[in-house]
């Protein structure tokens, strides 16, 4: 669901950008007054794992593919605010170094997929977490919400083409909504299945209400740490490599209906590892693990010193209230 350049017109951009920028200020105002600790290295891990999830996409239907987009994974984790943090470190790394997703387009992809999923799919959750109040109605809630995020993002996307002029509101929102109907499951299948078995490590990390902060601060995380970057590289390696080549959703959609040739090519912006390919690597499986390892690596740094950095202000901030 990447939008790419050329989708959208200046107007549609500024308006998308404006929102994502207000969004992720307004995450980045939470996360200094309330970021603990050991929240720090988890938010590394969750873009590294998010990072080669989304690299990995699965078949759905008509020739058309999906991939995880993990914003109510990390929301119910975490905190709505970090996983907007997470998904937008994410995103930006996307656009600038492997092309997936317009530079122009980033603030429209962060407002699809990073604020607007977040928020609407972790309404979702704790709507039906109330509703039915055992551990088995968080994952169901989270599950349903997954779903949601995915069908919600595809919504703003279609509304964003539409009011670019590049298709018809009649035409887009039934192909859209359909197919990321579909994708939605896989999205609600693959939450419900990481939730469960994060769940079986760490039961407290589902037993808060802004994602894992009943865990006593003393109790080590270093185990999960390592457990969670080996199942990240095992992805990378393993499970990479067969992913689905079919174009997504939104590409798909675009080839149905015309609007294909209106992505600008070559790209505004030129992207060191463009299309997730290591330049002089031979072997494409190759290049492309290597890209992801590359890629994970670097989410999982800028993550890390960010989330420190937002620690270190909520501990300053803090000390200077005390006094």
């Amino acid at each position: 669901m990447h939008i790419p350049d050329g989708f959208l017109d200046p107007k549609t951009l500024v308006a998308a950008s404006a929102l994502s920028v207000a969004g992720l200020g307004r995450a980045l105002w939470v996360l200094r007054t309330r970021m603990s600790s050991r929240k720090v290295p988890l938010m590394g891990l969750a873009a590294a794992f998010l990072f080669v999830a989304q690299m990995i996409n699965f078949p759905v239907v008509g020739g058309t593919s999906g991939h995880l987009l993990g914003a109510v994974l990390v929301s119910v984790l975490l905190g709505p605010s970090e996983a907007i943090l997470v998904m937008s470190v994410v995103l930006i790394a996307q656009a600038f170094l492997f092309a997936d997703g317009g530079v122009l387009a980033l603030g429209a992809n962060v407002f699809n997929m990073g604020i607007a999923a977040v928020l609407g799919g972790y309404f979702f959750y704790r709507l039906v977490a109330a509703v039915v109040r055992t551990e088995y109605g968080k994952l169901v809630g989270a599950a349903f919400g997954a779903w949601a995020s995915t069908v919600l993002a595809s919504i703003c996307c279609t509304g964003e083409l539409a009011w670019s002029g590049t298709v018809a509101w009649s035409v887009g929102f039934p192909a859209m909504t359909g197919i990321h109907m579909l994708i939605g499951i896989g999205e609600a299948l693959i939450t419900a299945l990481v939730l469960t078995a994060v769940y079986r490590a760490r039961p407290s990390l589902m037993s808060a209400k802004d994602g894992g902060t009943a865990e006593p601060s003393a109790k080590p995380f270093a185990g999960l740490l390592i457990y969670g970057g080996l199942i990240t590289l095992g992805l990378v390696l393993f499970v990479l490599p067969f992913a689905s080549k079919w174009p997504d959703g939104l590409e798909k959609i675009a080839a149905a209906v015309g609007f294909d040739a209106k992505a600008v090519s070559p790209p505004f912006v030129s992207s060191p590892l463009a299309d997730y390919r290591v330049p002089g690597v031979g072997s494409l499986s190759a290049a492309t693990a290597l890209a992801g390892i590359i890629g994970a690596v670097l989410v999982f740094t800028v993550s890390f010193i960010l989330a420190r950095a937002l620690h270190r202000k909520s501990s300053g901030d803090g000390a200077g209230r005390r006094r």
